[in-house]
């Protein structure tokens, strides 16, 4: 009997082992079938918009792209960057590269829409949040996207927590504690936020103190005894922090004497290193059982490079990728990757063209300046939220405010300056198409990195599942990547 048990068992890790190397080569398949794409087409990708009108990129795309694209209408531009179900008015043959390239980012891509699994109807409630004197601490100074992404993430993070029986979590980069705020009053789970503002933390501690005031007095007492007051910590965490002081500070924050506990990782967009960082610690420290995150800023990653220094590098992270000739992904494309397609597709097909001048914009005044100071290219402008109507000159004083060419604001431009610039404005639906190009390819630059993200994970015997858990409009950083040790 225990032969046949042991035989059973013995089938059914083979079984495990074979899918588990059969899901890694078709990760390994996709993912150089991606970094080819890219590669083929990172002329588009590393594209500077703001030299569109210096470097005249419009001249750039192949003569067919560029025949197509002058005689569509934006709303028929929409087509490149929409799903299937969102595009009804396809009426243009389009060009055959295109149609390929289009299908194969598809193909290749991790899907962006969210799936019924991952929040079906029978979904784990969270009361409190609906609770007619207590909801509105959980909504004060939070904006809908990050509530939409508070609230979900505290879902699926509350499953985990159930499903692996941890004794707490521990959130990267928690901010003011709006998610742990929900999983430690909401759902009655330990939290300890590490956070290397300590001016933050202090406002965590403030919000937490006034929600648990407001709750004895409008709750019963069997309604908040499984309340978990969030621990909040100060800590810079980084690729050189070990984990000798990480589960330091977590035993100090805790109160705990032994390393007999067990917890789970978890972080809403976590910018730029600070992923990686995380997935590294959730390995080597054999009391984390589960890894939840949500990234963001690629663009700010530190990447492996021939003369690179860095032996921690945030990309790329799996061996398989390490071992390759071809891995490189630019900053450009990294950025571009970080941008909101259904929104864009949304501006393109409901007629607010007015704010995708933007780009038109700063480009022009990208020419002026460099007239001005040559050595002086691509540098920081201020941000400047477009207003249908607005003029360059407009544009131009609130752009270089603060800034080190504010004395251009007051500059007598010369008619040949004026008409450069009235010339190129003229030219913002090219810029427009040349973004949206850019758009299609977004989805796959952001793939590569997640393929790379599972393969690193997989490589260390973790079981990976990547999913859409946030509506791309309000969120498009919207993949969760989850983890449990084999």
């Amino acid at each position: 009997m225990d032969a046949s048990m042991s035989c059973h068992r013995g089938i059914l890790i083979s079984k495990q082992l074979l899918f588990l190397l059969l899901r890694m080569e078709q990760l390994q398949f996709k993912l150089l079938s991606s970094l080819k794409l890219v590669k083929k087409y990172e002329w588009l990708l590393d594209f500077y918009m703001l030299d569109f009108y210096i470097e005249d990129h419009w001249k750039k795309l192949p003569d067919v792209w560029q025949d197509h694209l002058q005689n569509l209408s934006l709303e028929e531009l929409g087509e490149v960057v929409g799903n299937e179900n969102e595009c009804n008015s396809v009426k243009k043959i389009w060009p055959l590269e295109f149609l390929a390239l289009r299908q194969l980012v598809k193909n290749l891509s991790i899907n962006r829409r969210t799936v019924d699994r991952v929040f079906p109807q029978n979904n784990m409630s969270c009361p409190l949040l609906d609770h007619r004197k207590l909801k509105h601490i959980f909504r004060k100074c939070v904006k809908p996207k990050k509530y939409h992404e508070i609230t979900r993430m505290a879902e699926v993070c509350a499953k985990s927590y159930q499903k692996m029986s941890v004794d707490f979590v521990v959130d990267f980069g928690a901010g003011v504690g709006h998610l742990a705020r929900i999983l430690g009053y909401g759902y009655g789970i330990q939290v300890c936020c590490l956070e290397m503002q300590d001016k933050l933390n202090q406002q965590a501690i403030a919000i937490d103190h006034k929600l648990e005031t407001m709750a004895n007095k409008f709750l019963e007492d069997t309604e908040i005894a499984h309340f978990k007051q969030p621990k909040h910590v100060t800590q810079c965490l980084t690729s050189r922090t070990t984990p000798t002081e990480f589960l330091q500070s977590l035993r100090q924050a805790l109160n705990l004497n032994t390393d007999n506990f067990r917890f789970g990782i978890i972080g809403l967009h976590p910018c730029g290193d600070l992923g990686p960082t995380l997935m590294r610690m959730f390995l080597a420290c054999k009391q984390a059982k589960f890894l939840n995150f949500v990234s963001c800023c690629y663009q700010k990653m530190t990447t492996k490079t021939l003369n690179s220094q860095t032996n921690l590098p945030g990309y790329p992270l799996s061996k398989f990728l390490h071992g390759q000739d071809d891995f490189q992904l630019s900053y450009e494309a990294r950025e571009v990757s970080c941008h909101a397609n259904e929104v864009y597709f949304d501006r393109l097909t409901t007629g607010q063209h007015e704010y995708l001048k933007i780009h038109s914009l700063r480009a022009a005044a990208e020419r002026l300046i460099l007239e001005e100071f040559p050595l002086l290219r691509h540098c920081a402008l201020r941000n400047v939220k477009h207003q249908p109507g607005m003029t360059f000159d407009e544009y131009f004083r609130q752009a270089v405010k603060g800034t080190r060419f504010e004395t251009l604001d007051q500059q007598i431009w010369t008619d040949k300056q004026k008409l450069q610039t009235q010339e190129d404005l003229k030219n913002w639906r090219r810029i427009v198409c040349l973004f949206t190009l850019r758009l299609l390819l977004a989805p796959l630059v952001e793939s590569i990195i997640l393929y790379d993200r599972v393969l690193f994970l997989m490589e260390h015997d973790c079981e990976v599942h990547i999913e859409a858990i946030f509506d791309p409009r309000l969120s498009p950083r919207n993949h969760i990547t989850s983890a449990i040790k084999s």
